[in-house]
């Protein structure tokens, strides 16, 4: 299967123009009635509230960033890569009971305030399904956030057969989800799958003879961070 190559790198996630501009208005704002109510009479207050909120105004703007990244890898048969960036807080067997009812490897990325909120397709092949569940927002690093939290789960068919689940996960801040796949389209690891507003998570559900790449903890760069290597079918026909 083929990879799209993209040139254009863009700065600013356009999920989040709308609120860096509300942002940048409030800012210029509250400087401005600062400097006018506090200048005179308390410069070091103005320029406390100034420096505060131009730092503030700055995170928002950190989280927005949309960078559009090719993998750099030899090859992409059998690989799987980092949907996010963050670090990964979870690795272990689990029951998948909403697509699969069987066991499954799931690797999760959580995601901080702090990192890039873009999520990209951890494998190539045929989008099979996309559903969105409506839930709760409990802290995303929590165990049951998975099943109970706002979620949207992507089954993705490798070329080779494998079937891969990939679950976006809102957290305690997160109050949107939003999905690019659609039923039926290729995907590439090279594409945005997705973007997730504020803290939150990726899970990846895996056939349980995949062998992984990382460890708990461990950083990730979605993708470019090689999670794990799905088994090549060949060595199961020798």
């Amino acid at each position: 299967m083929g990879r799209l190559k993209k040139v254009k790198q863009n700065r600013i996630h356009h999920e989040g123009v709308s609120t860096l501009v509300l942002g940048l208005a409030v800012l210029v704002g509250i400087i401005a009635l600062s400097w006018w109510l506090l200048m005179e009479r308390c410069p070091g207050a103005f320029w406390t509230i100034s420096v505060v909120f131009t730092i503030f105004y700055a995170v928002i703007v950190n989280f927005f960033r949309c960078p559009i990244r090719i993998f750099e890898g030899d090859t992409t048969d059998q690989v799987v890569v980092a949907p996010a960036d963050g670090h990964v807080v979870v690795i272990e067997e689990v029951d998948e009971n909403e697509y699969f009812h069987d066991k499954r490897l799931m690797i999760s990325i959580f995601m901080s305030i702090t990192n890039v909120h873009a999520n990209w397709f951890p494998v190539q092949g045929l989008v099979k399904t996309v559903r969105h569940h409506s839930g709760n927002f409990k802290k995303a690093w929590l165990p049951k956030a998975s099943t109970e939290n706002e979620r949207s789960t992507i089954v993705i068919q490798t070329a080779s057969g494998h079937e891969v689940l990939v679950r976006q996960v809102a957290g305690a801040v997160a109050r949107r989800i939003v999905t690019y796949a659609k039923e039926g389209q290729e995907c590439y690891i090279d594409n945005h799958m997705g973007f997730i507003k504020f803290g939150s998570r990726v899970d990846v559900y895996l056939p349980l003879d995949t062998e992984v790449k990382v460890k708990m903890g461990q950083a990730t760069t979605g993708n470019h961070t090689i999670i794990a290597q799905l088994a090549d079918p060949k060595d199961k026909e020798q």
